[in-house]
C-alpha cells in the first residue's frame, strides 16, 4: 500500500471513530457542487476531498444518489426555517410579511447555492424518498399558507383560482427570479432593477390580474390599523 493511500485510509478511520466521516462527507459534496454544479462530481470525487478511501463513504451512504439526498433534506430543511421565519405566522399583516417570504427566498438562493443545487437541479427523484419529500413539502407549505392568507383578502365575490394554484404560480415566479438572477451566475442576465424589485412586480400584476387591492387605501386587513399594498413597498 502506497503512503498516500495509507495516509487516506488513517484519515478514514479515524474520522468514523471520532463520527466525523458522515459530516466530513456532507461538506466535501456541498464543497464540489459550489465548485461543479450537483451534476458534476463523483462518490469518488467527494471521497477524495474529504481525504478518505474510495471506499469510507459507503460505511454511511449507499451511493452518490443518497449523499446527494441528503445534502437535499438539508438543505428543504433550512429552507423551511427560512421561510416559517419570514412569514412570522403572517405578523404583523399579511403582505407586510409576505413580501419578507419573497425577499427570504432569493436571499437563500443567493447565500446558499449549493444547497439549493441539490434541492432543484439534482434531478433526484423526490417522490422516491419519502424522507426528502417530506422535507420538500413542509417548506412549500409556507408558501401555500401565505397564499391562503392573500386569498382571504380577495373581495368576496371575486373569481380566484384556489390557493394551492396561487401558491404554485407564486412560487414558480419566485424560482424563477432567484434561478435566474438572485444567484449571481456568471451568466446572468443584467437587470435594471434588482431581483427583489423584480419579483415584486411580478407578484403585484399578478394579485392585480385577480382583482385583489393593489393601493394601499384600499389593501387594509380588517384587523390592521394602517395600510399595507402588496409586498409592503410604499408608493
Amino acid at each position: 500500500m502506497s503512503w498516500r493511500k495509507d495516509k487516506d485510509q488513517r484519515r478514514a478511520e479515524r474520522g468514523y471513530h471520532h463520527g466525523n466521516l458522515k459530516e466530513a462527507l456532507l461538506q466535501a459534496a456541498l464543497d464540489l457542487i459550489a465548485q461543479k454544479g450537483a451534476a458534476g462530481f463523483t462518490f469518488a470525487d467527494a471521497a477524495r476531498m474529504a481525504g478518505v478511501s474510495p471506499a469510507a463513504p459507503y460505511r454511511h451512504f449507499r451511493d452518490r444518489d443518497e449523499l446527494l439526498s441528503s445534502i437535499a433534506q438539508r438543505g428543504f430543511e433550512q429552507f423551511e426555517a427560512t421561510l416559517a421565519q419570514a412569514w412570522d405566522d403572517g405578523h404583523p399583516d399579511t403582505v407586510t410579511a409576505f413580501e419578507r417570504v419573497g425577499r427570504a427566498y432569493l436571499d437563500f438562493a443567493r447565500n446558499e447555492p449549493a444547497f439549493y443545487s441539490a434541492m432543484f437541479e439534482s434531478g433526484l427523484p423526490v417522490d422516491g424518498n419519502p424522507t426528502l419529500q417530506a422535507a420538500s413539502e413542509r417548506a412549500f407549505a409556507i408558501i401555500r399558507a401565505a397564499a391562503e392568507r392573500l386569498a382571504a383578502l380577495s373581495p368576496p365575490g371575486t373569481p380566484r383560482p384556489p390557493a394551492l394554484m396561487m401558491a404554485l404560480h407564486i412560487w414558480s415566479m419566485a424560482h424563477g427570479v432567484a434561478s435566474l438572477f438572485a444567484r449571481g451566475d456568471a451568466a446572468r442576465r443584467k437587470l435594471p432593477m434588482t431581483p427583489e424589485e423584480l419579483l415584486e412586480a411580478e407578484v403585484l400584476i399578478y394579485l392585480r390580474g385577480l382583482g385583489f387591492p393593489t393601493d394601499r387605501r384600499d389593501a387594509r386587513e380588517p384587523e390592521a390599523e394602517k395600510p399595507a399594498g402588496p409586498w409592503g413597498k410604499p408608493k
